[in-house]
């Protein structure tokens, strides 16, 4: 490392002044993740052809500049902007290589042998994301170096372009304009990313980007560059600074990553992986003995030399890392650990030290070897003379207890290589010793262990002592020596490489123990290499505003690139989804390698969210690949058997069982993502039209099953008259068809017949007729069944015209006849049997001409052997009582599906609602369906109703569903709502899908895609009975019809209903829109078209009409139909604003003056009004003008169309309905539809009779009523104000009119408010009918600010309420806490005085105990006083009376 150096002054050649520099360093942010900010698209695919006509100089740049700045400039600036740099590393000034090379001529790349960006770097060494790129980098280059072709080299300058040819091994040239252009692998392609040279340093002017030990080289800082570019896309380095399931090995090759956790209970399995994977470590002496027999050649009689051990080594472990896999572990500091507490961190913390790694310092490791025995070859074992080994001597071993030997730990070490292994130790103690003992044990870790281990502090310190760098990046050769003089080579064994120990490689090793390993280490990274696999297929959707506007403009365009296909979504979306389906039908077992990249951050796109929303998922959300079997005639849900679940690339291995496996891919990112599926197995990715089609076919299995049994029995029929190879034949032939299953003799016997009547059946399949009599001969000799019959064999005409011969007439046949038939027909029967088993064996003259009979057979069916295979095999399948034991293949039959496809063409119509399939089916038999729409329209929904019951099954999407046969059959009815109107009017398809070979039948041939809509629209006038509208449908054939009715106001519930003499036959209720899919209009008997033509088009409907799917009795067949469609609303559901019911009233207003028989206008009277009231009679002609000016629109609205384009003649911010009654176009003549005027017809005609029974009553009913009103007028005039006056002219200008004759006649609330101001005129009382409010004697009128009052009124009201009940509850809860202190105070208290009570009995009973033996004490003394005092002779026994008064008397004696 060179030395600190006195700063060097600013480079006059520079153009930029340095404040300028530091200004732009200064606006840079401390976060990574400032790239893009929505200015700029995701880079471009990387294309040899476009890199190779880039412009790199700044004459053909500068046309491109937008800014002015970037004009006068004579440098290339990144337009991307400044490269931002994590927050540990601040910037202060930005410097062209001009500035800080100045001794050397610049290039990019000088030395191209090997290179170290360890020792030049110490000062990077405190900022992950730079010791993640140094320490990746070493990596790929070590693993590429270990390889032996040349075709697999790499190096990392090749991935920098300037001015250089478009080949492999290309070395970058030094561009002084300081554009360059970076190829890495990002999202599932190449790359192409455009950085400067701009690079970036600190106040101390220390280079913040990682350098070689060659000073002038400059590769190094533009790939770091690039590098730091991609990893800025990851969401973890933007918040806190985490590498998290970022990557860059897998941007700098393209490997995918399988990352897993490593826990110390996974260890075994862990243990065993590792083992099956990189090498193992062997002595020489053993790796030699193994691999020489391997090297030398037997036959040339080669030497072996043995002093080429290291290269044998060599190829020995590049044989064993040829499997395409590199496997890393990584570990993080103790912040970013969830899964360890503080003391398994402590631990982990105390053992990294122990290895030479530090928590502090994290980084990814490569994992190169693994060992199972000693790191020292054991010594050779003595000979030992044969006669010392007879009785040999057995140790003696003193020991009290018998000895249990401890069983020894297995040796269990991991190779760790790594460029930050004891680093602060290498350039302060020497070497890295290892143990040279087993580690077996912690206790013999952490006592008299080899490896040294540092504390904390000490490495703190180390690191601290540390040089920080140089004020300008410059290493000369002596400074390499210092390096290298670091390094001693004095002392023992190491684990440092010979070319790690010269620093030409700065990778150190180190074993570390496997129960360590699982506690150190994190995460386990194992990168597989697309090339080993020979199948790929990939998947990319993104957002349309994070691509180019050539690929994105279009949203749901796809566009194939390579063998990857692109698909767009719409730029609107919150998030883009996907589904794909995954088909894999393999003989082996099959291993599927599924990577998934997502892009959730570009720029500020993909931040835009509430912080409630950062709340509930996080800061940033991942992207998700769910992968679930797949079935689409299960009706139960599948668990995801593989779930990938990421913020940036990672991968997972599916491994499949042999057979055929359908699987449905759910991805869903916040931008984007990408899908790479990798195998050795041919698998297909596409959506349910490409896999549908697949699964109809048989499997793989299957196929391999039937051809196994076909080509067995070929063979039979080949050699059927080789003696010799015949037996082993046939046996050969019941192995394939006879299952291993059956084991019993019963179960044999009947599948042999299963077999013999299966190969009879094939065989009248291929011939495609009956078998002659030879020929089943000829098939008996090869079964050796002589039984084998045609089961449905006919029997000929003439047998059923012959009569019994006249001899037997009148007679009936005696035992002796019967028996002696018995005796013929078995005689005859053994001849047959016997016949056809001497034509079974080779040799025989009927084996012979059985054989050529076969032969002649055979040649028709091996024309075709795939179909008449899978014809024997489904036969012995489908008649087997053992379906699930017969054959693995059966296995794939759960995802085997029969389908057929219906397709019609889409007609251009007016209006957004199109009627697009409806077709009626017949279910033979019980079958489970599921219909599949492809619609060009989004908002396209299937209906499916039995006809029998008129009950709808489902609609889109429909799940699975048992359909039972009936006799009506299923209606399947399609509807489109057009939202786009530039869709292209294609082809709307429907597949049923069934797992029974048979599906429903159409009902005709082809399925209709023209039909006939008569349309009715009109304005909403409420009523009393909440009739919409009602129209009288007639048909002069029986009709198949679908109706649809639609109000304005979508939240209005309506329902609609077929009448048939007022009585209610079919009915559908429906919010906003209802939908009557099928019914079938009836015509009456004489009114049955008996045009020929008209019959034969129709013949399909009239089918299904004879039976009639309504319910009724046999004597309402001869009846006569009076449909009538009606709609009501429900619930008083259309509520209309004042606006509204203003145009209502209007035409309330006009729907009286069509009820009148003669028009008030016709009258020649003279009447007294005001000038106000003419002015507002005149008014109201003119909006009665306007009214019926519109009803006419409206009128003319209310035709047949049929397809036809009609600009809309209603006011669509009016109440208004539309009524639409589909038929086919066939039936457009058959089929009536008129408004029901009945009832205003019968009004009309009743006043129409007055008048002609009494001429002049209307004129004098109108008469005397003005005469009425104008006395009422002059009466109250005096005390009326002018304003009054003009309220009394309004009124009196309603009131001439005459009343309505429509009882059901809605009367507006704005009429109601039109007359409040003038009640008081009237002679009529209305104050009993009046609310009082507020104790006032006369109504007041409720207008907006008395509303406001009174509703603010309402609302201090409810706030006081509220307050009042806050307090209450606050109080309430107060309480609450008040009574559970008390009550926590009192068991307290209670608690305490059980113990003090405890202690006091325990006192007590302690006294009482000592009482007690104080006492027996005493009197045990006095005994023995007393014995002694008064001895009693050893003879004499005295009684226990005697006993006692002594003991009396001494207690006297003692209580005296």
């Amino acid at each position: 490392m060179s030395k600190t150096q006195p700063k060097k002054k600013e480079n006059i050649s520079s153009k930029t002044p340095l404040s300028d520099r530091q200004t732009e360093a200064g606006n840079s942010s401390d976060s990574i993740g400032n790239i893009g900010k929505n200015r700029f698209y995701i880079w471009p695919e990387w294309n040899d052809a476009e890199v190779s006509k880039e412009k790199w100089d700044a004459s053909k740049s500068l046309e491109g500049r937008k800014s002015s700045k970037s004009r006068n400039s004579p440098f290339f600036e990144d337009p991307e902007g400044k490269l931002s740099l994590p927050s540990a590393l601040k910037v202060h000034v930005w410097k062209r290589p001009g500035e800080f090379i100045a001794d050397k001529d610049v290039t990019v790349v000088e030395n191209t042998m090997d290179f170290n960006l360890v020792s030049p770097n110490h000062h990077l060494f405190g900022c992950e994301l730079m010791r993640w790129i140094i320490s990746e980098i070493h990596i790929v280059w070590m693993l590429y170096t270990q390889s032996t072709t040349e075709q697999d080299s790499w190096k990392p300058w090749e991935h920098i372009y300037s001015m250089c040819d478009m080949v492999k091994g290309h070395v970058p040239v030094y561009n002084s304009y300081g554009k360059y252009v970076i190829k890495l692998y990002w999202m599932g392609s190449w790359r192409k990313i455009t950085v400067d040279d701009s690079m970036p340093f600190d106040e101390e002017n220390n280079l913040l980007l990682p350098a070689s030990t060659c000073h002038s080289e400059l590769w190094p800082m533009l790939l770091a560059k690039g590098l730091i570019k991609v990893a800025c896309t990851n969401p973890s380095s933007r918040v806190s600074g985490e590498m998290g399931e970022f990557s860059f090995i897998h941007t700098l090759t393209g490997w995918m990553p399988v990352i897993s956790p490593i826990m110390p209970r996974r260890s075994k399995k862990i243990w065993d992986f590792l083992q099956d994977t990189i090498p193992k470590f062997k002595h020489e002496d053993e790796s030699l003995a193994v691999m020489k027999a391997d090297i030398e050649d037997p036959a040339g009689g080669t030497d072996f030399d043995s002093n080429d051990n290291k290269s044998l080594l060599l190829e020995a472990d590049n044989r064993k890392g040829a499997l395409g896999l590199a496997i890393c572990a990584s570990f993080y500091p103790f912040q970013h650990q969830n899964a360890f507490g503080l003391v398994q961190t402590a631990n982990s913390s105390e053992l990294l030290r122990c290895y030479g790694l530090s928590m502090l310092r994290s980084h990814v490791v490569l994992l190169t070897r693994t060992r199972t025995c000693q790191l020292d070859s054991p010594p050779k074992i003595q000979t030992v003379p044969q006669w010392q080994l007879i009785r040999p001597r057995k140790e003696t071993v003193i020991s009290s207890e018998p000895q249990k030997q401890p069983l020894p730990k297995p040796d269990q070490f991991i190779e760790v290589t790594s460029p930050f292994i004891f680093h602060s130790i290498i350039h302060n103690r020497g070497c890295v010793p290892v143990r040279k003992a087993k580690q077996n044990t912690l206790r013999k870790r952490f006592h008299g262990s080899h490896l040294v281990s540092i504390s904390e502090t000490e490495e703190l310190e180390l690191d601290e002592a540390e040089p920080n760098g140089t004020d300008k990046l410059k290493v000369t050769a002596e400074d390499k020596i210092k390096d290298n003089d670091y390094i001693s080579n004095d002392g023992p064994i190491t684990a440092i490489n010979e070319a790690a120990a010269n620093d030409a490689r700065p990778l150190l090793n180190t074993w570390v123990d496997m129960d360590d390993f699982a506690k150190c280490f994190q995460t386990l990274l194992v990168f597989h290499k697309p090339q080993m696999y020979t199948n790929h297929v990939q998947k990319s959707h993104f957002k349309s505003t994070v691509l180019p506007k050539d690929m994105g403009g279009i949203s749901g365009s796809c566009h194939s690139l390579s063998d990857r296909v692109l698909d767009v979504a719409s730029g609107e979306c919150s998030e883009v989804r996907g589904t794909y389906y995954l088909y894999v039908d393999s003989l082996q077992p099959s291993e599927i390698l599924i990577s998934f990249s997502a892009l959730l951050v570009w720029g500020d796109m993909g931040e835009q969210r509430s912080l409630s929303e950062k709340q509930l998922s996080g800061v940033h959300k991942s992207a998700v690949l769910l992968i679930h079997p797949q079935s689409w005639t299960c009706v139960q849900s599948q668990l995801p058997v593989l779930t990938i679940k990421t913020t940036n690339s990672k991968a997972a291995m599916l491994s499949l069982p042999a057979g055929r496996h359908v699987f449905c891919l759910h991805a869903r990112g916040a931008l984007g993502y990408h899908i790479r599926l990798c195998s050795k197995t041919e698998l297909i990715v596409g959506d349910e039209e490409t896999i549908i089609p697949l699964l109809a076919k048989e499997s793989v299995r299957f196929t391999e099953q039937a051809l196994s049994i076909f080509r067995a029995l070929s063979n039979v029929v080949a050699s059927f008259t080789d003696e010799q190879t015949l037996p082993s034949l046939r046996k050969s032939l019941e192995e394939a068809h006879c299952p291993k299953s059956i084991s019993s003799r019963t179960g044999t016997w009947k599948h042999q017949k299963l077999f013999h009547s299966a190969v009879y059946h094939m065989v009248c399949e291929a011939l495609g007729r009956k078998l002659t009599s030879e020929e089943c001969f000829g098939l008996q000799a090869l079964t050796a069944d002589p039984s084998l019959l045609a089961p449905d064999k006919e029997v000929s005409p003439s047998t059923l015209d012959t009569k019994p011969s006249e001899i037997w007439e009148g007679t009936e046949p005696k035992d002796k006849k019967i028996q002696a038939a018995i005796i013929l027909q078995a005689g005859l029967k053994g001849y047959l049997v016997r016949r056809v088993l001497s034509a079974s064996k080779p040799g025989t003259t009927g084996n012979f001409t059985a054989s050529k009979i076969l032969s002649d057979m055979w040649l028709t069916i091996e024309s075709d052997p795939d179909k008449h295979a899978a014809f024997l095999l489904r036969y012995i399948i489908k008649n087997s009582e053992e379906k699930g034991e017969l054959y693995p293949c059966l296995q794939d039959e759960s995802t085997r599906i029969t389908f057929a496809e219906y397709a019609v063409s889409l007609q251009e119509a007016a209006h957004s609602w199109v009627l697009t399939f409806r077709e009626v089916f017949i279910v033979p038999e019980e079958m489970l369906l599921v219909p599949i729409v492809f619609s060009p329209f989004l908002n396209c929904c299937l209906h499916v109703v039995n006809n029998d019951t008129r009950e709808e099954v489902g609609t889109l999407k429909l799940l699975p569903h048992v359909y039972k046969p009936n006799k009506l059959g299923y209606t399947f009815l399609a509807e489109v709502i057009k939202t786009d109107t530039s869709v292209d009017y294609t082809k709307w398809r429907m597949w049923l899908i069934g797992s029974k070979e048979l599906l429903p039948k159409l009902s005709r041939e082809i399925p209709v895609s023209a039909f006939s809509v008569k349309e009715f629209q009109d304005y909403y006038i409420p009523n009393s009975k909440n009739i919409i509208c009602r129209y009288y449908v007639q048909v002069t054939t029986d009709t198949l019809a679908t109706i649809r009715f639609e109000t304005s106001d979508p939240h209005v519930l309506i329902h609609l209903s077929v009448l048939d003499k007022e009585k209610e036959v079919a009915g559908n209720t429906g919010k906003g829109i209802v939908l009557l899919p099928v019914f079938f209009f009836l015509a009456n008997k004489d009114q049955h078209s008996l045009d020929p033509s008209c019959a034969e088009e129709n013949i399909e409907t009239m089918t299904f009409c004879q039976d009639a799917p309504q319910k009724r009795d046999d004597t309402d067949s001869t009846m006569d139909h009076n449909y009538v469609v009606q709609v009501e609303v429900l619930c008083s559901s259309w509520n209309l604003d004042k606006s509204q019911l203003d145009f209502v009233y209007m035409l309330q207003e006009m729907k009286k003056n069509e009820m009148r028989v003669y028009k008030h206008e016709d009258l020649k009277s003279s009447t007294i009004t005001t000038s106000s009231s003419e002015g507002s009679k005149a008014d109201t002609n003119k909006t009665n003008r306007k009214v019926e000016a519109d009803k006419q629109k409206g009128r003319t609205s209310a035709v047949s169309r049929s397809g036809l384009k009609q600009e809309a003649s209603l006011d669509q911010t009016k109440p208004n309905w539309t009524l639409r009654v589909v038929t086919d176009q066939t039936n457009l003549e058959s089929i009536e539809v008129k408004k029901d005027t009945e009832r205003v017809d019968k009004i009309r005609s009743i006043k129409k009779a007055w008048e002609i029974t009494e001429p002049g009553r209307f004129k004098k009913a109108s008469q005397s009523r003005l005469q009425f009103l104008d006395q009422v007028q002059h009466k109250d005039s005096s005390d009326a104000t002018s304003a009054e006056s003009k309220d009394i002219g309004i009124i009196l200008q309603r009131l001439k009119s005459p009343p309505s004759s429509d009882p059901d006649t809605y009367v507006s609330p704005s009429s109601d408010k039109r007359t409040a101001t003038s009640r008081s005129f009237l002679p009529i009382d209305y104050s009993h009918l009046i609310r009082c409010r507020n104790q006032k004697d006369f109504p007041e009128l409720m207008d907006s600010h008395r509303e406001e009052a009174r509703q603010k009124q309402r609302l201090e009201k409810i706030q006081k309420y509220r307050l009042a009940r806050e307090k209450v509850l606050e109080r309430y809860k107060q309480q609450m806490l008040e009574q559970y202190e008390l009550i926590k105070h009192h068991i307290e208290v209670y608690e305490n005085m059980l113990e003090a009570s405890e202690k006091l009995s325990d006192n007590y009973k302690e006294f009482c105990n000592r009482l007690r033996v104080l006492i027996k004490k005493e009197q045990e003394e006095k005994l023995t006083l007393e014995e002694v005092e008064h001895p009693v002779p050893d003879k004499i026994i005295s009684p226990p009376s005697a006993v006692k008064p002594p003991n009396k008397q001494a207690k006297k004696r003692e209580k005296k």
